[in-house]
């Protein structure tokens, strides 16, 4: 337990309530900076985030809601930006959760670009203070969580996120993904600074503004691990569910992770250390304490990125049967 203070001990002997309620000003997406060191495309590369210079947690201390009483306007962080191809996630179990370059046996993973995406077709990230809680089974889908914030793919046609890059969006729907028996949501949002954005309430309405956005993306998750033998990926109910069903899955789920942190749920290997909410005092830290207690890099050093497999620079062509060939681009 971190206690750093007489004031953090008095904090936590209140009654714990959801994050949202405890902040005491809107959270500034302004103040936000990143510290990266390392190499882009290897194991070793990290991104933390910053607030006002310090390092926070990407998961636990951007809050999900901007303003709480409008559930259909979400933050999320980007992984991956639109048009690249590194499998980037957040780091379940190392202090403050950075983003990292996903592995495989013991090797960087990238993602096949399947005809006609050419690598991921959307900025994809994750939606902060989010938990899918792998020790209940979801009554939608039946599986337990994936034990990873939920998913999220924005379709605006902004020019495209940076890695880390914190952004508002509008919930249009989801899909009820299953992965290695798991339940892997993925909500489908725009950008609130998208022209269009306005306008659209639901997967329904970009067919109006975007013709062929929604089949295409839906699309992009049936087939992207084909090429690398897994098949296609399913989807329950072959279809997006709608905007309030994705707003509950995201309430829900924001549930899950206040348990989590308030330690109600088996954390596992998930390192649970937040620096904007004292009362839940056995994972809180002041942020101006976390280089130091975490033996974190005290400034970003980036070097030049590695070069990806080239395997990973070619178009992959699907035939009826989900059988592939390949061209070099």
């Amino acid at each position: 337990m971190i206690i750093t203070s007489n004031v953090v001990r008095l904090l936590a002997a209140l009654p714990v309530v959801g994050a949202t309620a405890v902040a005491s000003k809107p959270f500034d997406v302004k103040g936000l900076s990143l510290r990266e060191v390392g190499a882009r495309n290897t194991l070793e590369w990290r991104i933390w985030l910053e607030k006002d210079g310090e390092p926070i947690s990407f998961w636990h201390d951007i809050p999900l809601y901007p303003d709480p009483e409008d559930k259909s306007i979400i933050h999320y962080y980007t992984e991956i930006p639109r048009w690249t191809d590194g499998k980037i996630e957040t780091k379940r179990d190392e202090p403050l959760n950075p983003i990292f370059h996903d592995e495989k046996n013991d090797l960087p993973r990238f993602v096949y670009s399947v005809w006609p995406h050419k690598t991921y077709p959307f900025n994809y990230g994750s939606i902060p203070q989010t938990w899918e809680d792998k020790n209940h089974d979801h009554p939608f889908t039946g599986y337990p969580g994936d034990n990873d914030p939920v998913d999220i793919f924005d379709i605006s046609e902004l020019p495209p996120s940076y890695i880390g890059q914190v952004k508002k969006v509008k919930v249009l729907g989801a899909l009820a993904m299953i992965d290695d028996e798991a339940t892997d949501w993925k909500v489908i949002a725009i950008d609130v600074e998208d022209p269009v954005a306005s306008k659209v309430e639901s997967v329904e309405d970009l067919d109006k503004y975007r013709p062929g956005v929604r089949q295409q993306m839906y699309d992009w998750f049936i087939y992207y691990k084909v090429v690398k033998g897994d098949g296609t990926n399913t989807i329950l109910g072959e279809d997006y569910q709608n905007a309030t069903f994705a707003q509950q899955v995201l309430s829900e789920s924001h549930d899950y992770w206040l348990d989590l942190m308030k330690g109600k749920s088996k954390p596992g290997k998930i390192v649970r250390n937040q620096t904007s909410n004292a009362r839940f005092c056995s994972t809180y830290i002041p942020k101006e304490e976390t280089t130091e207690a975490f033996k974190l890099p005290s400034e970003s050093e980036i070097l030049p990125a590695a070069e990806k497999p080239e395997e990973y620079s070619r178009w992959y062509y699907l035939d009826p049967e989900n059988n592939w060939e390949q061209i070099q681009v």
